[in-house]
């Protein structure tokens, strides 16, 4: 086949399972495999010094993708390496994957410096580093719903399971920065101190302190959640900044607040930097402030569930505002379940004891009474009720509270330690069978359809994968759930990114996220001193 043959014989018409007009659909597990995140990062950073090696690999993706298509073309399966070759030096000439380049967010011609991106999520740390003037030169990411928003708004598929030596050898030898919002993990206490390959092994960040050993890029910039300043009391970031340290870069820490840098959101988490020559200073970045108001839609689609129409009964739409429905905590801020009747209407003198007994069930005293460790919310006796509860009618409302589920009859619980196999220890609570039953609150925070209603003159609670689906606003005299733009603006996330999945599954990807303006004020302070090294 001649050269000029090549674009009629591959078209885009000949894989629309993958590429529309819309741009481009994943479908099916075998998607996500190696030869995708070969194939797209080899568009994205089409290099002369291809080896041999990595030629053959790269014809050999470009073959897989055509296989893997529901209907073949005898054409496509007659085409020689050489030609699949020529395709692949020349991609936008020859109109093969051209949808690969109309992305959301194009990495820039002329970049200032290169980073990878481990654990990589939704590429919130990628959105702030080519903002600031940086190419992508690789990607990680295992999970596949957020391996779709990346190929979907970069045009790349991350490579997997960073543990694995077939997905880091793709990584290159050359780059400035390594990016990584790493999980946070609990360490092995039998590393006696030796070095990161004995203290860290067995966790992700061994493999990001690993790549930074062996690649020795410039700089660094780790988040994290705030607990990891003290998990295992404190000995898990210990060890992550010495192992720092002792790879020779000079680090420094901060947790920041995201409401401070013009996001509404209430989310503080742990930003770790390290270049060669200098500290990287955390201090004194310029305080922006937003509300949910902000970034609020109009005119969604109302909740008409159960919930909703009991809230809306009791209160007015001002009143709901900032208010979380659970029974885990008093409070002002507090709507609990018998305060609507959630299940069942209760009398005005069930909801005076449910009141005290949330109250009562937190003191340390009745701890002492039951010998056990304290607890927040422990059952309490009849006998303690009757303490502070002197009506007549004690026992009436408590088998009336105990039959509408507001109240359950239970053991009070014992401390119980465990270790992992790393050698922390942890601890779990199980009901002591031993000891008498009592009477305790049913429902905690999670057991609602709705856990809290956004005041819109306010900033958002830390969002968190679990209950995003359960966060519901105001909207024309009604409620409504977080949409997922408002979700993306609460994380910072600009308009044109594309989020094209269920509900369930953007908000579990949201809720792991980074917030993007503050990743870019951190980012650009650590590139300007990386700008400062000498090469």
């Amino acid at each position: 086949m001649a050269k000029k043959d090549i674009k009629s014989g591959l078209k885009l018409e000949a894989f629309p399972e993958e590429i529309t007009e819309d741009g481009i659909r994943i479908y099916g597990e075998t998607s996500y495999e190696n030869q995708m995140a070969v194939l797209s990062h080899y568009l994205h950073n089409n290099r002369e010094d291809v080896d041999d090696e990595s030629k053959e690999e790269i014809i050999l993706a470009i073959r897989e993708f055509l296989s893997r298509k529901r209907f073949r073309q005898d054409k496509d399966e007659e085409l020689s390496d050489e030609q699949i070759w020529m395709a692949a030096e020349s991609p936008l000439q020859y109109n093969l994957f051209g949808e690969f380049f109309k992305i959301p967010f194009p990495a820039p011609e002329n970049p200032r410096f290169t980073f990878i991106d481990l654990f990589a999520g939704m590429g919130g740390f990628r959105i702030a580093m080519q903002r600031l003037g940086g190419k992508c030169v690789y990607s990680s990411e295992f999970k596949a719903s957020a391996q779709q928003a990346y190929l979907a708004n970069y045009g790349e598929m991350p490579f997997g399971d960073i543990t694995k030596e077939s997905t880091k050898k793709y990584i290159p030898d050359h780059f400035d920065i390594l990016c990584a919002g790493f999980p946070c993990q609990a360490f092995s206490a039998a590393g006696a101190r030796k070095g990161f390959a004995d203290e860290t092994r067995g966790t992700l960040f061994f493999e990001v302190a690993r790549i930074l050993k062996e690649k020795r890029p410039k700089g660094f910039f780790l988040e994290n959640v705030e607990g990891l300043v003290n998990h295992d009391g404190g000995r898990t970031l210990r060890i992550i900044l010495d192992t720092l340290r002792s790879l020779g870069y000079k680090v420094n820490h901060r947790v920041l607040d995201a409401s401070d840098f013009g996001v509404a959101q209430a989310r503080r988490r742990i930003y770790i930097v390290g270049t060669f020559d200098k500290k990287v200073s955390l201090d004194d970045f310029p305080v922006r402030k937003a509300t949910v108001g902000d970034v609020l839609e109009q005119g969604k689609l109302l909740s008409q569930n159960r919930i909703v129409k009991l809230l809306l009964k009791k209160f007015s739409l001002d009143e709901l505002y900032g208010k979380s429905i659970k029974d885990k905590r008093g409070g002002g801020d507090n709507i609990h379940s018998w305060e609507i009747g959630i299940k069942g209407e209760t009398t005005k003198a069930e909801r005076a004891l449910l009141d005290k007994m949330l109250t009562e069930r937190r003191k340390k005293k009745w701890a002492e009474q039951w010998g056990i460790d304290w607890m927040d919310g422990m059952p309490l006796s009849r006998e303690m009720i009757a303490s502070f509860y002197q009506g007549k009618d004690l026992d009436k409302l408590l088998e009336s509270l105990v039959k509408k589920r507001y109240l359950v009859y239970e053991h009070p619980k014992k401390r119980i330690t465990k270790r992992t196999d790393s050698g922390v220890s942890y601890s779990v609570r199980v009901e002591d069978e031993s000891k008498p039953q009592g009477y305790n609150i049913v429902a905690g925070k999670l057991s609602f359809d709705i856990s809290k209603i956004l005041d819109p003159n306010d900033v958002a609670p830390t969002l968190v994968a679990m209950d995003m689906n359960k966060l519901y606003v105001g909207d024309n005299g009604g409620l409504r759930r977080l949409t997922l733009r408002e979700g993306l603006r609460l994380f910072g996330y600009p308009e044109e990114y594309v989020l094209g999945m269920s509900e369930r599954e953007g908000y579990d990807l949201l809720g792991n996220t980074v917030v993007v303006p503050v990743i870019k004020a951190v980012a650009e302070r650590l590139i300007n001193e990386i700008s400062k090294q000498k090469n």
